[in-house]
């Protein structure tokens, strides 16, 4: 039997396969504009309380992956039960390997997890599977070892966290990819302090991933899951994976999304006209079908190819509309 060490090296760069096939998570949202590839780092940035978890189990019950590799480090120990039974569920748990080291625990342990969990996925990977690793959350992994760091005499630099913190992150993140006939996908979520996407830590994590995905507040406070805000998330490998005409609609759509949030307030106080811009125009009309295909239930798994059918039937509603709102100015 072969041994996986914790702190492997991350695989020479000549060595690692190109991302060329979409990994199919079982969110609309995602599937449809910001496709994840197989092989991708993956960042879902959010503050407290707006759906991680839940969309963190969504995925793992509906992802196309063999597997599933979940590291909750220094979660709360009431949440990790929750978690196990009410997010992931039965079908998740069949196909997940789930390591925990609560909020509790010695910030040593709280470190290793993430490593554990990723020497997991290696080897799941080198039996030939599809991975994906989930790690929940970068952020109480940098704030563990901060208090390693801070323990050991290393200076307090960026906003209190010592230079070893910054050094862990690639050393966590850039083991993942596709090798060989295997590959691990992975997904890290990062607690944003007050919401503050420009965090030190978050802009530090964001820097080393392949694409982010932004949960917004607003959007859950009104009920809309996932609460995924298209317009500041991006997949910066979904142009190698996805078709032209897949690009082509999820540009539109975020096109339109952009023109009606230019102008919300103005539409909110009731100061635009209708008729002044055919694009805004079409933009407005557009904004519910838009928001009722990006919504999902948390049972629900959508994927990819249904979520590409819909997101082009609804880029041509789209462009139907706005050739008639020009045509009648």
């Amino acid at each position: 039997s072969r041994r996986y060490a914790l702190y492997a090296p991350a695989p020479a760069p000549m060595l690692r396969e190109r991302i060329t096939t979409p990994m199919d998570l079982g969110v609309r949202a995602i599937n449809a504009m910001l496709t994840c590839g197989v092989g991708q780092k993956l960042g879902i940035f959010a503050g407290s309380g707006v759906g991680k978890s839940v969309l963190m189990g969504t995925m793992c019950r509906h992802t196309s992956a063999d597997v599933n590799v979940i590291a909750l480090v220094g979660e709360r120990g009431r949440e990790v039960k929750e978690f196990l039974e009410r997010d992931l569920g039965r079908e998740g748990l069949r196909r997940s390997v789930v390591v925990v080291a609560t909020s509790d625990q010695s910030p040593l342990v709280r470190v290793r997890a993430a490593f554990v969990a990723t020497a997991i996925a290696e080897f799941f990977r080198d039996q030939g599977n599809q991975v994906l690793l989930l790690v929940d959350s970068l952020t109480r992994l940098a704030h563990a070892q901060r208090e390693v760091g801070l323990a050991a005499g290393e200076p307090p630099t960026t906003k209190g966290y010592p230079p070893s913190v910054f050094t862990l992150f690639p050393q966590v993140l850039e083991r993942v990819g596709p090798m060989g006939t295997g590959s691990i996908t992975g997904l890290y979520t990062v607690l944003v302090d007050g919401d503050d996407l420009n965090d030190p830590i978050a802009d530090s994590i964001r820097s080393i991933l392949d694409g982010h995905i932004v949960l917004s507040r607003r959007l859950a406070m009104q009920g809309h899951f996932p609460a995924i805000d298209v317009l500041q998330s991006v997949s910066r490998v979904m142009s190698d994976i996805a078709s032209t005409a897949h690009q082509d609609a999820a540009r539109f759509l975020v096109q339109m999304m952009a023109e009606y949030r230019n102008a919300e307030d103005l539409i909110n106080l009731g100061a635009y006209q209708l008729g002044t811009n055919p694009r805004l125009d079409a933009a407005i009309h557009m904004k519910e079908p838009i928001d009722a295909f990006l919504r999902q239930t948390r049972e629900e798994g959508v994927g990819i190819p249904e979520s590409c059918q819909g997101l082009e039937a609804l880029a041509q509603q789209g462009r139907r509309l706005l050739e008639r709102k020009g045509k009648t100015r």
